[in-house]
């Protein structure tokens, strides 16, 4: 239930947009699963180019899985848990901003090198499409964003306590009762509002790009058994054959097939 006094326009960015994202997300995979599974892949470009693939790849997919594990201890986990353990406020911030500062560079420089892998490298280019450079877009944005929290707002201007405003504004959109009033412009700074929005929109339009790959990670291979090559005749068939080849006929010619 959205507060009465909360403005038609934080209503609309802080619970309109959520459930609209969180709703196109999910029929947004359905439907293309169920009629576009052809497209349902990364599009890979490494036959066009390798090396820097090899290099901006791992530091974008491992800085972006560390960045994830961040939000999850961060948003989800609420202070009074880490309160009871006797992890001070200043001890979380301090880790918190380490951690996050060296995910997200190694995040941000994995990009990077893919943008420009993808802008300067002719054929990688020419199989770029609309959506691809949206998602590199926001990827930047967002990247921007979260290591301006991390590094201005965490470090050098003394640290922000979103975990008062942020986390509990995000948990309250899966327990129903979202209350936007907590993500005002004078609770919440605008780097962190502009991180949330970005992150809704990208949620948004992930089952229209290649990061529906996201969920083909070939899990099977871990429990498929082993394979096993075989030849289709004998050992003893095939040396038959070959000798049948090289031994001449009654009629002194040899076999040709």
């Amino acid at each position: 239930m959205i507060p009465v006094a909360t403005s038609r326009a934080a209503a609309l960015l802080w619970v309109v947009l959520p459930y609209l994202a969180i709703a196109t997300f999910v029929v947004g995979h359905l439907w293309r699963w169920r009629r576009d599974q052809f497209t349902w892949t990364t599009r890979s470009t490494q036959l066009l180019e390798s090396r820097l693939l090899k290099l901006g790849s791992p530091l974008l997919h491992f800085g972006l899985l560390a960045v994830i594990g961040g939000h999850v201890i961060g948003i989800l986990i609420p202070q009074s848990l880490t309160d009871s353990l006797g992890i001070s406020e200043h001890t979380y911030r301090l880790f918190s901003a380490t951690m996050g500062t060296l995910a997200g560079t190694a995040m941000l420089a994995g990009l990077a090198i893919l943008i420009v892998r993808r802008l300067a490298n002719r054929r990688v280019a020419a199989t770029t499409r609309a959506w691809d450079v949206a998602v590199m877009a926001l990827l930047a944005f967002m990247v921007a964003t979260g290591m301006w929290n991390t590094v201005v707002e965490n470090l050098i201007r003394g640290g922000y306590n979103y975990r008062e405003t942020v986390s509990p504004w995000f948990r309250g959109l899966f327990l129903l009762n979202p209350d936007a009033s907590l993500m005002t412009r004078a609770s919440v700074p605008l780097s962190y509002q502009l991180h949330a929005i970005g992150g809704w929109v990208l949620i948004a339009i992930w089952p229209f790009t290649r990061l529906v790959h996201a969920w083909s990670v070939p899990v099977a291979y871990l429990r498929r058994r082993p394979i096993v090559y075989r030849a289709r005749a004998p050992r003893a068939v095939r040396a038959g054959a070959f000798d049948a080849v090289l031994t001449p006929t009654e009629g002194g010619s040899h076999v040709h097939e």
